[in-house]
């Protein structure tokens, strides 16, 4: 039996966004290492809460509808829970500078809340938190780690940052195991697709099945890199499982790096018919690009021995099979 079976066997575990597409790619996994698992997700619309996400397991974990932003369902669900996968968020860039008030809610004031409640309810759970490589800014060098400037380039960046740090302080300050990984541009299965809301691939796979050009803005040089959904997983599993990692912050990321147009030029190839085109940036977009970024997670790697494995092309390989088969559960 190895450590994760051995941490996750009967623990009570808590996610989160559960509904959504890391949240309920964790949750099979969870299940497979013997963890009681409940779902919180508010199901709004413009996230990513899908209930076909939790197809086939729905009768194996827990679901509670209710949303991060009411302290008193929170205070209820965080009772008796061991682990804590703290995934709730609004993802839109765009979205959090047309309308920043929901993203300040969610993203900032609802996480010192959740916080708060588990210090007064549940000290001893342990937490992690999905951040985002967003609140680095446009990179001062590249790789970039874990020591690089702060320099978030929206609204939904600048409340990620204080998230993010509302977890560290109550970490150091009361003991709360907290731990937390700035995500790259994750993608695979149950994300959502139907927009650009989550990630910009989500609406290529959509577009490049539907059979209409995949639109790269820019000059499409922009480098990226991406991590599959399971590796991601895997990340959040050590990080909760492991005692060194109560109060670390992480950058994932990848050591496949490639350009949007390159990118682009894949998918195409893996889905064997396709195309794209170069459009220009809108001046919304525009100002928030971050041009390059791609991750040094030499820090997770050395400590907790996480690599990525899943390469880009099997991943983009087993994502358009998953939506092959069930894209109207996501677009429709």
């Amino acid at each position: 039996m190895n450590t994760q079976e051995d941490f996750f066997r009967n623990r009570n575990v808590l996610i989160t966004g559960g509904l959504g597409f890391i949240g309920s790619t964790l949750a099979r996994r969870l299940l497979e290492l013997g963890a009681k698992v409940t779902l919180v997700d508010s199901l709004i619309p413009e996230y990513g809460g899908n209930p076909f996400n939790i197809e086939g397991i729905r009768d194996r974990v827990c679901v509670n509808i209710s949303d991060v932003r009411d302290p008193h369902a929170f205070r209820h669900l965080v009772q008796g829970q061991d682990v804590l996968f703290n995934l709730a968020g609004q993802t839109s860039h765009l979205d959090s500078m047309r309308d920043p008030e929901p993203d300040l809610e969610i993203n900032c004031k609802a996480q010192l809340s959740i916080l708060e409640t588990c210090r007064h309810v549940n000290p001893a759970v342990r937490i992690v938190f999905a951040g985002t490589r967003q609140i680095y800014g446009k990179p001062d060098y590249l790789p970039v780690d874990e020591a690089h400037p702060i320099r978030p380039v929206d609204v939904n960046g600048i409340n990620k940052t204080a998230g993010e740090w509302y977890h560290l302080l109550y970490s150091a300050t009361y003991g709360i195991p907290c731990c937390v990984l700035r995500l790259t541009n994750t993608y695979g299965p149950r994300m959502r697709v139907k927009d650009a809301r989550q990630t910009f691939l989500g609406i290529w796979l959509r577009l490049i099945i539907e059979g209409q050009p995949i639109q790269v803005f820019g000059d499409g040089t922009q480098r990226r890199d991406f991590n599959y959904v399971d590796d991601v997983v895997e990340a959040l599993l050590l990080a909760a499982s492991s005692d060194q990692a109560a109060g670390r912050v992480y950058n994932l990321g990848s050591a496949e790096v490639l350009s949007l147009k390159d990118l682009a030029a894949l998918l195409v190839e893996v889905n064997g018919a396709g195309r794209w085109e170069c459009v220009p940036f809108s001046e919304e977009l525009k100002h928030i690009d971050i041009g390059d970024y791609y991750g040094d997670f030499r820090k997770i790697e050395s400590e907790l021995g996480w690599r990525p494995k899943v390469s880009l092309r099997e991943g983009l390989k087993r994502s358009l099979d998953y939506y092959r088969r069930h894209g109207k559960q996501y677009w429709e």
